[in-house]
């Protein structure tokens, strides 16, 4: 369990608190707004109504006693670098700040942020990829070169198994995990045989994924 300081609560930061909730974190969360402090008080430990931009009332909060800092502040940047760059200067250990656009997270990374996040980016990415093919279920992008993704086995490898198969060598892929009936079979050898109602998760660089695929 982490203690988590959570400034911006808009619909990105409600969503954050409560899925912190599902997972049983401690959560500190902060808003300008009254109504969006009361709304989010059932998913967290605690919250306050402040400005994050006010150097006294962060103080007050003990930023570096918290595992993480997460600035979710959305509507003005102005706001989400000024905070971001307080909290850093207060002791905060680890920040991670919430970005639209590279030339923000430039500035948000010069500025004290550890980590930054995309949301809108990194759902238009997921959203493209995965309704822009009937074969491919979810994914995972885990650098600009690198991903997971769940896909459909195809037709023609129906009945036959992971090593006459054998994309590691072919593609440079790894199958980690065969999904049957919403359940995944993390123990995949040589001898384990694709069937009609499986799905794949393979994890290798975008490109050979596409290629092996024809994504």
């Amino acid at each position: 369990m982490k203690s988590i300081l959570l400034i911006g609560l808009g619909r990105f930061g409600k969503h954050i608190a409560m899925k912190l909730h599902e997972l049983n974190h401690e959560v500190m969360a902060i808003d300008r707004q009254e109504e969006r402090v009361e709304s989010i008080l059932p998913y967290v430990t605690h919250a306050q109504i402040g400005d994050s931009m006010n150097e006294d009332f962060l103080k007050s909060l003990g930023v570096c006693n918290y595992d993480v800092c997460i600035v979710a502040i959305g509507n003005n940047f102005q706001s989400s670098l000024e905070t971001t760059s307080l909290l850093k200067e207060l002791g905060a250990k680890m920040v991670v700040s919430r970005a639209a656009r590279d030339v923000q997270a430039k500035f948000l990374l010069r500025n004290g942020a550890d980590e930054i996040v995309y949301p809108e980016k990194q759902l238009a990415t997921w959203t493209a990829i995965r309704y822009s093919s009937d074969h491919i279920f979810d994914y995972i992008e885990l650098d600009d070169d690198n991903a997971i993704f769940e896909i459909a086995v195809p037709a023609a490898w129906i009945g036959r198994t992971v090593g006459e198969i054998n994309i590691r060598k072919k593609y440079n892929i790894n199958i980690m995990a065969l999904k049957r009936n919403g359940k995944l079979e993390l123990t995949i050898t040589p001898d384990t045989c694709f069937t009609q109602d499986a799905a794949m998760l393979v994890l290798g660089k975008n490109k050979d994924i596409q290629k092996c695929f024809h994504i």
